[in-house]
């Protein structure tokens, strides 16, 4: 049987321009060589199983998918466009990372990137506004867009979310996020919450002369989330949030399209995603998650902080942060590299136990082109959540001016309380 596989192994394959290629590290089981289960993924992945059939025909023949360079414990392998379906998310993913995580012959598995052909990229609508839209949106050129989800997460009365995103906003937050657990519960529902927030949004806008906008969770079942689509449009919202993982990716193209229609930016929130992710030997990387986000079009993902509370190497993300900016991305390390054509931007957010002091560290790692996302770093300032955004927008202020933020605090007593509450370090 082993020969068989090794049909599905071809070092002088010459690639073809549609070929989809999926970078794979694959650690093989006792008893089996890299090519043994390489051969293998390749197999379960297209058109093959676990012996010779007597339909396999000559012209599906051509539809085998071929590991095509080992190098180490990684593996490319290139499948054939045709073994997609034009703009069916789920059905790509259940070809390439489907079956073959769960392989006898692999004692790990993990799908590290995808080099998406043009002629699959052109089935998918991309973001609506990205970077750039999202920009003129929010009225902000240069400096990071700042971002808060209220804690406690939940718990809350809408009254009480409304009322502290008010605050948040006038404070200088441009955008209020719920966070991924927050939908419509007994003690908080959306409607109402939809209703409150976007009141006063408007006030806070009134006040401050600055655009603000809300990131309210719509995750549901599917034809739910389109209903609270609707209702977000109906108040005059600009985005919707998606817990994508969770939702599917099925929904987010639904919900997409929905978007379209509606005008709505969306805001990807990636729980779930370390159940596969983290594990660096099995599952997928963020980096393919990152993908297919952009792919379908979301305008706004996490790519974590590398400071902050969550496991998030900082080689991973600024990979993530090019994938989601960049149009062209060469081949580097170990990564495949993407031409993104005209699918335009995806605003990288970084989240995840920031509060002020780490703000010159963040934008000295990652660049200004970002969001910046703090909750327990705005509502556990010892003064509030206003003070909380002050100090947050007064942090960014001194970075961009390559002013030290003891020096800044000086003349600024929010983020000098917001220093002598955390300091410059993170907490875990």
């Amino acid at each position: 049987m082993t020969e068989w596989y090794h049909d599905f192994v071809d070092p002088t394959y010459s690639l073809r321009p549609d070929d989809l290629i999926c970078l794979f590290r694959i650690h093989p089981a006792a008893g089996f060589t890299i090519e043994d289960a390489a051969g293998r993924v390749a197999s379960e992945s297209s058109v093959g199983t676990w012996t010779e059939v007597t339909t396999m025909k000559p012209r599906i023949r051509k539809l085998m998918a071929k590991a095509f360079e080992v190098s180490g414990d990684l593996v490319k392998v290139a499948y054939p466009i045709q073994l997609f379906e034009p703009g069916n998310m789920p059905q790509i993913l259940s070809s390439i990372i489907g079956n073959v995580l769960g392989m006898k012959a692999v004692e790990s598995l993990r799908l590290e990137d995808i080099l998406w052909p043009a002629k699959v990229i052109r089935t998918f609508e991309g973001p609506r506004l990205g970077i750039d839209g999202l920009r003129r949106l929010l009225r902000v050129k240069d400096r990071p867009l700042t971002a808060t989800v209220l804690k406690p997460k939940l718990g809350l009365t809408a009254r009480e979310h409304a009322e502290a995103g008010y605050e948040a906003w006038v404070g200088g937050i441009d955008l209020l996020k719920d966070d991924e657990n927050l939908t419509s519960q007994s003690f908080n529902k959306f409607k109402e919450r939809a209703r409150r927030c976007f009141r006063l949004r408007d006030k806070a806008e009134r006040e401050t002369g600055e655009r603000k906008s809300y990131l309210i969770n719509v995750t549901a079942e599917t034809s739910e989330m389109l209903r609270r689509a609707k209702v977000v449009s109906d108040a005059g919202g600009e985005y919707v949030m998606v817990d994508i993982l969770t939702a599917g990716w099925s929904a987010l193209q639904t919900v997409r399209r929905e978007c379209e229609n509606l005008k709505l930016a969306i805001h990807a929130h990636r729980a779930f995603h370390a159940a596969f992710t983290r594990n660096r030997l099995h599952g997928m990387s963020m980096l393919a998650v990152s993908d297919i986000a952009r792919l379908i079009g979301v305008d706004q993902l996490h790519i974590g902080t590398a400071i902050g509370k969550l496991d998030s190497p900082i080689e991973e993300v600024m990979a993530l942060r090019d994938n989601l900016q960049k149009r062209l991305i060469a081949p580097a390390q170990q990564l495949l590299g993407q031409n993104w054509g005209n699918v335009k931007s995806v605003f990288p957010t970084c989240s995840g136990g920031l509060h002020p002091g780490q703000v010159p560290e963040l934008i000295r790692m990652v660049g200004t082109n970002i969001i910046i996302q703090a909750g327990g770093g705005v509502w556990g300032h010892p003064n509030g959540g206003r003070a909380g955004a002050m100090a947050l927008r007064q942090a960014i202020e001194a970075s961009r001016m390559k002013i030290p933020l003891a020096e800044y605090a000086e003349s600024h007593d929010e983020l000098q309380a917001a220093l002598r509450t955390w300091g410059t370090g993170t907490f875990k």
